[in-house]
């Protein structure tokens, strides 16, 4: 039995999984912006419900809603959701993307999307995994068309993607009359290339805020901006 992941204020259970909690899904919870005081939050992909759980202890959103086409993952899901302390406001739709966009009238103040990418450049054995895992599972023109039917007027759209795919996506998402308003680009460590690019959208005109985040010093030696990001929620920062 796989041991839950504890943080601060929640802990997620994984074993049901296909995608561990990692890194990404950390990074894009706790620096997704909620300075627009959203009430309703729309989580695409949830896996194990971890940035929808970030988001309920950092905001007071009156409904966070989440999305999961795995079986597997929307059950863990839900049950993450069920025993957090809020459970009230947490929701778990077990659907794909184009279904919910077609089906859900309502509108939400933030969109946040760790989507599934190539990580590696070939298939592994484990079938939910590579769904997790794989873009063709959820292509980002299908994350852009569900934005454009979702996103409200005033909202935001927060992701993390590989770097190399980050004009793609910013081209993909202008066509639709989204900006870019942050971007951030994440680094291993200080000698490494980046790897991650954190984007924010929003319809308005904004200028945009660029930054980078190092994660690590050293092995295991975390650099101040990355402590102070995640400090809220992991147990030993």
């Amino acid at each position: 039995m796989e041991r839950p992941f504890k943080f601060k204020q929640f802990t997620v259970n994984q074993d049901q999984c296909a995608m561990k909690i990692g890194t990404d899904g950390v990074l894009l919870g706790a620096w997704a912006s909620l300075n627009h005081n959203p009430n309703t939050i729309l989580d695409i992909g949830a896996g194990t419900g971890v940035i929808a759980l970030m988001m309920a202890q950092r905001s007071n959103a009156i409904t966070i809603d989440a999305l999961e086409i795995d079986p597997d993952a929307y059950e863990q899901c839900s049950e993450n959701f069920e025993q957090s302390p809020w459970a009230d406001r947490l929701f778990c739709y077990h659907a794909s993307l184009l279904e919910f966009a077609e089906e859900i009238d309502d509108s939400y103040d933030s969109f946040i999307c760790n989507p599934p990418f190539y990580a590696e450049d070939y298939k592994t054995e484990n079938e939910a995994r590579d769904t997790a895992r794989f873009q063709d599972a959820m292509p980002f023109e299908h994350l852009v068309y569900a934005v454009s039917k979702l996103l409200s007027e005033n909202g935001l759209f927060s992701l993390i993607l590989p770097y190399k795919e980050e004009e793609h996506l910013i081209d993909l998402a202008f066509q639709i009359g989204l900006k870019s308003s942050r971007v951030c680009r994440v680094k291993g460590n200080p000698d490494s290339g980046i790897v991650r690019s954190l984007i924010e959208f929003s319809y308005q005109d904004s200028d945009l805020q660029t930054s980078e985040l190092i994660i690590e010093k050293e092995r295991h030696n975390y650099t101040e901006d990355y402590v102070n990001l995640t400090k809220d929620f992991y147990l030993k920062m």
